[in-house]
């Protein structure tokens, strides 16, 4: 039991830490979201400057998640594997 209760308390250290270094790098982007001019910029390019400062706009959701027609609607049986090997790279 008492072994337990360290190895949940070192679980909720570790994501707790990875919590706080992500705010602290959000707030970093924040302050560096200025123009050329060192004033703060606002709306729309604000958030673009976070997201590059940052390192990316989304993550990757997978060649499964992408598999999807024209429309937007998700493909199925052979046109969806033949997405998946497209965009694994199998040609």
């Amino acid at each position: 039991m008492k072994k337990l209760i360290i190895a949940l308390s070192v679980l909720g250290f570790a994501l707790s830490f990875s919590a706080s270094s992500f705010a602290l790098s959000q707030a970093d982007c924040e302050a560096k979201a200025v123009s050329k001019d060192g004033k703060p910029i606002y709306g729309a390019a604000k958030e673009a400057s976070i997201k590059k400062c940052m390192g990316g706009a989304k993550p990757d959701l997978g060649c499964e998640a992408k598999a999807v027609s024209k429309d937007g609607k998700p493909l199925y049986g052979a046109a969806k594997a033949a997405s998946i090997k497209k965009c694994e790279g199998g040609a």
